[in-house]
């Protein structure tokens, strides 16, 4: 049984949050947590927050002792993408990608 917890639409771009997930996918939430605490990039701040969530519903939902909890599984999506619009000289527009991000978190008992 699994537990799982999922951020949608974070206003972070996937890629910038991928360096950071690969470092806690497969370790125990106390390493994980140690790992984020200490890791200085934006997506660590969001990443605590969700497996905060999955460690709660592992503990609320399906009564896992949070001493033996591990992360299964751990992995980015693209959310959808807000365009907006840099104006440059000679009247010319260039685009502006602000990329939003779905992070899902699950975590097990060992």
């Amino acid at each position: 049984m699994e537990a799982k917890a999922v951020a949608k639409y974070v206003r972070i771009a996937p890629r910038k949050v991928r360096v950071v997930i690969d470092l806690i996918r497969g370790k125990k939430v106390d390493e994980a947590f140690a790992i984020l605490k200490f890791t200085p990039k934006a997506g660590a701040e969001v990443l605590t927050k969700v497996l905060k969530s999955a460690v709660a519903n592992a503990e609320n939902n399906f009564d896992m002792d949070s001493d033996l909890l591990y992360v299964k599984t751990a992995f980015v999506d693209g959310g959808p993408t807000l365009k907006r619009v840099h104006p440059r000289s000679r009247g010319q527009a260039f685009k502006i990608l602000k990329r939003t991000s779905h992070i899902t978190i699950i975590v097990d008992e060992k």
